[in-house]
């Protein structure tokens, strides 16, 4: 593998004023307190790395919805409608939410959107050319026509169409037994060693690919929801469960000859988290006992059976925030299952609670829920595995949790946007344990200290911050037998960093980091984007997987570098591998090995 040292910034979007009108309003911007553009200022065509991620697409675009009409707004045909709520779901919703009441970005209710200072020009002008703070440019970028951006401006200002509810009896419908427990394998039926499988998201393919970690081979391609966001192990490791954002959740059974799906079901319209019971304390048999999965819309969770999916309690999580606000749709974003009470960990990203939810009885469920900071999103348990750290990713903060107490630990300030997966732990040569995490919005990697017990004066603060590559990371990765911090920048505009990592040396973190060129060790014959995304060990902790992602129609690969010489090991290259993202290792997944 080619290696080079090299040091490189995000390119920040070009330098706009900002008018007193627009103050007044706060209209349009992806991320939360931040300044948009003047009228007619010039700004780059590539979007901030945030930008990207907030705006991805909803799979609701086709969902259909009831409308209902303001008759302050511009008119709009029934076609024009139906085009600007499917441009809505697939640019927009990510950051103003389904509702438009305002989730990372800020509110687009009629209320805000129309008025004698508002109306149909100013609002093109801001959908045309973006704002420093996040929006993007979407007229002057060229991703909407001047008649696409017309009709946005129009589409704002009317009601928002509201999406259908999802009740229990609607996820039973949908249920699908595809091999009944009394008919699967008593035994593990295959030789596949099964600890060392990576369950690996195809994700404009609607599948994932179980690849043997030991041969490199792929041991089968299985159709499940689109773009799963994660993959999850049950206690016992047997099952695996994977949900895609249009809320499908597959059960897959590893002890079958072949491992493939066995049951199925759909939660809601769009999801993105799933876990399944893990706590072992008090000799009950929790593991592998029951299943919850959170939805975006609507906003719940949902508890079930783990064994077949069944479905047994739905929990809304509308309600107040932090700040003692009202909001309708408090999307449901990581969960975790707690190793020290029967208990999962669920994040509420806009209200900025983390829920505690018993499972010894669902019938009568009892919950807590914890204040924290809002637009909470992903994170990881301490090495101990007692204390959740989670980023409120559009307040710059990270939150700590201590599930042996249910109580807040600490909420600390971090760099801009945190992103950490599930993040890093490691032991630092000066402050003890800790944990890290990279960020979309800035080059700052954050090192805070875990150690309460022995290393006191450095807990629950930013001990370190390292300067990575760029803004644009999604993920983090180290492992207890690694002395290797791998840090990708897959979101980055700037292909040279998007397509390689940076990977710093546990051991003297002031050094900087190693830039590997993972993108050029895959070798793709094609001009595809290349993006290198999400580290991930092997069960022996010798090997870092990546994924080189390219579209649908353009080559991809896996590549295996190793962990200790920082080489090219092994490239991964199959026509099935259509835009591999996540990968997940059966053995660290269900260890919370990270």
């Amino acid at each position: 593998m080619k290696t080079f040292m090299r040091k490189s910034k995000l390119s920040p979007l070009t330098a706009v004023l900002t008018t007193a009108m627009l103050l007044g309003s706060g209209l349009a911007m992806a991320q939360a307190g931040g300044a948009p553009a003047q009228p007619g200022a010039p700004t780059t065509s590539t979007k901030a790395p945030e930008a990207t991620y907030q705006s991805a697409g909803s799979p609701m675009a086709g969902e259909k919805m009831h409308q209902s009409s303001n008759p302050k707004a511009p008119p709009m045909t029934e076609a024009e409608f139906d085009r600007a709520r499917q441009i809505y779901f697939e640019r927009c919703a990510g950051c103003h939410g389904v509702l438009r009441k305002g989730a990372t970005g800020k509110p687009l209710t009629p209320n805000i959107t129309t008025g004698a200072d508002k109306g149909t020009e100013y609002l093109k002008t801001y959908i045309t050319y973006g704002s420093a703070a996040g929006m993007p440019n979407w007229g002057t970028s060229g991703d909407l026509s001047e008649a696409e951006v017309d009709l946005m401006a129009r589409y704002v200002q009317h009601d928002p169409p509201m999406p259908p509810e999802f009740s229990l009896a609607d996820m039973e419908k949908t249920r699908k037994i595809y091999l009944p427990v009394d008919q699967r394998p008593k035994r593990k039926m295959n030789n596949y060693n099964i600890n060392n499988i990576f369950s690996v998201t195809l994700r404009d393919a609607g599948q994932v690919a179980l690849i043997d970690g030991d041969t490199k081979q792929i041991i089968n391609i299985i159709k499940t929801g689109y773009a799963v966001h994660i993959s999850r192990l049950s206690a016992s490791g047997r099952y695996l469960y994977v949900i895609g954002r249009d809320a499908r959740l597959n059960l897959i059974d590893l002890w079958m000859a072949k491992p493939d799906n066995v049951a199925e079901m759909k939660i809601g319209l769009e999801a993105r988290s799933v876990e399944t019971s893990k706590y072992a304390g008090d000799g009950k048999k929790w593991e592998d006992k029951y299943a919850i999965a959170g939805t975006y819309w609507p906003p719940q969770f949902v508890l079930m059976d783990g064994d077949t999916l069944k479905p047994l309690k739905v929990v809304s999580t509308r309600g107040m925030t932090v700040d003692g606000e009202y909001h309708p749709e408090p999307r449901v974003a990581a969960i975790v299952a707690s190793h020290e009470r029967p208990e999962f960990l669920v994040n509420a990203k806009e209200t900025g609670k983390v829920w505690m939810v018993d499972y010894t009885d669902i019938a009568n469920l009892k919950t807590v829920q914890i204040d924290a900071a809002k637009f909470l999103h992903d994170g990881g348990f301490d090495s101990t595995q007692r204390y959740f750290l989670t980023a409120a990713n559009a307040s710059n903060k990270v939150v700590v949790v201590d599930t042996k107490t249910d109580k807040l630990a600490a909420v600390i300030d971090v760099g801009k946007t945190p992103h950490p997966g599930r993040g890093a732990n490691f032991v630092h040569p000066q402050f003890g344990p800790v944990w890290a995490t990279s960020g979309l919005g800035d080059d700052s990697i954050s090192i805070i200290g875990t150690d309460p017990v022995k290393h006191k004066a450095n807990a629950w603060k930013v001990v370190q911050t390292l300067e990575g590559q760029g803004g644009g990371s999604l993920f983090i990765k180290t492992h207890p037998k690694s002395t290797n911090l791998w840090v990708d920048t897959a979101l980055n505009p700037d292909p040279k960093l998007s397509q390689s990592v940076a990977v710093f040396d546990i051991r003297d973190l002031k050094k900087g980091p190693q830039i590997l060129d993972v993108a050029a060790c895959a070798n793709l014959k094609d001009d595809g984007a290349k993006r290198v995304v999400q580290p991930e060990y092997n069960q022996k902790g010798d090997e870092v997987w990546f994924s080189v992602w390219s579209a649908k129609n353009k080559e991809s690969a896996i590549v295996v570098v190793d962990d200790k010489t920082r080489k090219c090991k092994t490239v991964i290259k199959d026509p099935k591998l259509i835009t591999p993202t996540g990968k997940f290792n059966v053995n660290n997944t269900m260890h919370d090995v990270y």
